[in-house]
């Protein structure tokens, strides 16, 4: 029995290998069927020469902060705070800035020539806020017979930045009133209602800049910056006809304004990074910029008052940056270029 059962695991074995080595042939055959064929074809018809080869293509790296900031042109939009106002009529050599209309007192006094001056952006720069632009003048149609400020962005601007908002609650007019009045008036706070109502309006308007400027920038860093501070946190005299009440309400109505801004910046980032697209939007707090510099202290950073007696109105030139004033600005902007938002920014170079 044991004989037998010996032998039949050796005619299995057998059986085995007589069926693994036509298989094991017919794949070797297969293998060199291959290259053969190609080397026939090459030879025939002078193609397939080559055997293709797989080709390594590396991941994308994601772009920092500052990578994304600098690889196109930067555009600086808004209002008369990024516009450079407060310098405007300082040595000739010291005024214009670039093209467009001269209302719009585009000034190289402001922070975007020191902008320009500290980073290398890809594409340069370009000045086109305008002195007492609102939202509408940003969106829809531009003032003294130039575009809306959107339209000069392109599809290639990496940094957008702006200030936006203080013309559309009447803050030059609430300045106005706060001190061309009677010295027992309580004209200036008299305005809190409708202060309150303009500022309600603000975040629907905002949140049209935002999208309008990703529409057509769909890949630019937007820096928002708030408004500093007018008066220190504890006034101690009058300033310019303004009592130490009023200052302190002053400073909450610029308070109150830059926390619509930066709610309003809030969301609009929040939804690009949700939706993984590559632009932001970052609001640079500058409530308290000019800290110490405030008007009414030694060294301030912002332009004393000047009134037209003549027309009852406060000159332009007033309670905006001066030299310093817009120093400081830059610096808070240098700071979140380099800096980014507290997300990634979704850009890749390949």
């Amino acid at each position: 029995m044991v004989a037998f059962a010996a032998l039949g695991r050796r005619i299995r074995t057998r059986r085995g290998l007589l069926i693994l080595v036509p298989a094991v042939v017919a794949v070797l055959i297969a293998a060199l069927a291959v290259p053969l064929a190609m080397t026939g074809q090459c030879r025939l018809f002078g193609s397939g020469c080559e055997i293709p080869r797989i080709r390594f293509v590396p991941p994308p790296t994601r772009l920092t902060a500052l990578q994304a900031a600098l690889r196109g042109g930067y555009i600086a939009l808004g209002d008369s705070y990024s516009s450079g106002e407060g310098t405007w009529d300082l040595a000739a050599d010291r005024g214009y800035a670039g093209g467009g209309s001269e209302d719009c007192h585009r000034s190289k006094g402001s922070y975007f020539s020191s902008v320009t001056q500290g980073f290398r952006f890809a594409l340069g720069g370009t000045l086109w806020a305008c002195s007492g632009a609102r939202i509408g003048d940003v969106l829809y149609g531009g003032q003294h017979g130039e575009p809306a400020q959107v339209d000069r962005l392109r599809p290639d601007t990496s940094l957008v930045t702006l200030t936006i908002g203080g013309n559309d609650i009447g803050f030059s007019e609430i300045v106005t009133r706060c001190v061309v009045r009677f010295p027992w008036s309580s004209a200036c706070r008299d305005q809190d209602a409708d202060i309150r109502a303009r500022m309600a309006a603000l975040p629907a308007g905002l949140a049209s800049v935002f999208d309008q400027i990703g529409r057509r920038a769909p890949k630019a860093r937007i820096i928002v910056l708030g408004y500093p501070r007018p008066f220190p946190v504890r006034p101690g005299h009058s300033v310019d006809n303004i009592g130490v009440a009023d200052q302190v309400y002053l400073d909450g109505v610029v308070r109150d304004l830059d926390d619509v801004i930066a709610a309003a910046a809030r969301r609009a980032d929040g939804a690009l990074a949700a939706a993984g697209r590559p632009g932001t939007v970052e609001f640079t707090d500058g409530y308290t910029a000019f800290d110490g510099h405030e008007l009414g202290t030694a060294q301030p950073y912002l332009n004393a008052l000047k009134v037209d007696f003549g027309a009852l109105s406060v000159e332009p030139r007033s309670f905006h940056p001066n030299e310093l004033g817009y120093r400081a600005f830059a610096q808070l902007i240098d700071r979140q270029i380099q800096a980014g938002p507290s997300r990634p920014v979704y850009q890749y170079r390949r």
